[in-house]
């Protein structure tokens, strides 16, 4: 009871800078420390949290720790959703959606939730058509019709940003991108329109650190510090 220490795992930008310069200072003020470990890919953050070596992370949306969980067996949940990213189909050779024509090549994540995503997207964009029957989860398979005879290349998400020169076009998740120096006006078509709630980036912990009263407590102070006023100013 007297661990008054907060660890979270976070990506650099822009969770850990929302954890470092507004959500720190108000934790605080409740008599807590909050210690950010900073990681640059989506791995490291959920086995830390499950191995214990931090409290919580921060980086990730619902559907994309439901599949980690599925796959790597592990045990976490969401705390609460904090905020949305959109993704977007960032330039590469080509500057503007209207140019992109047949043979072009588009870069998308190959972790199967952010694929999923993107596929939407450029469902969404007008480039695909995906099956009626692949709902919320599509894979390349699911495609149906390709309205622009594009080549679409699956790489880690974030190595995407680096590819821009080498592609046609990329989708780049929304960290990713701003870690790179792109900005959301940079994308030449972004999702905007898919601001679901399982798409939101939220704050994940053990499922059962969420079953001890006192954990749990601490878990709400950090939620109540990023939905506060203060931090809505600072972002």
């Amino acid at each position: 009871e007297d661990d008054k220490t907060i660890t979270v795992a976070a990506s650099p930008t822009p969770h850990a800078e929302i954890l470092n310069k507004a959500v720190k200072p108000l934790v605080e003020k409740d008599g807590y420390k909050l210690e950010v470990k900073e990681f640059t890919d989506y791995v490291q953050p959920n086995t830390a949290t499950e191995d214990g070596e931090v409290d919580a992370n921060y980086f990730q949306h619902k559907p994309y720790l439901d599949n980690f969980n599925k796959e790597k067996g592990t045990h976490l949940v969401s705390v609460e959703g904090i905020h949305f990213e959109p993704f977007g189909l960032y330039p590469g050779k080509t500057k503007d959606l209207q140019n992109l024509q047949d043979g072009a090549t588009v870069a998308v994540p190959n972790d199967a939730t952010n694929e999923a995503r993107a596929l939407l997207l450029l469902q969404d964009a007008g480039l695909i058509k995906l099956k009626d029957s692949a709902d919320f989860n599509p894979t390349i398979d699911d495609i149906e019709t390709y309205n622009t005879k594009i080549t679409i290349e699956e790489l880690k998400a974030n190595v995407i940003p680096s590819t821009l020169a080498d592609v046609t076009a990329a989708v780049v998740n929304g960290n990713y991108a701003l870690d790179f120096g792109l900005k959301t006006e940079d994308a030449i078509y972004k999702d905007d329109q898919l601001d679901i709630d399982e798409y939101w980036n939220l704050i994940a912990a053990r499922s059962a650190d969420l079953e001890d009263a006192d954990k749990l407590e601490t878990y709400k102070k950090v939620v109540a510090a990023f939905q506060s006023d203060e931090t809505e100013a600072v972002f």
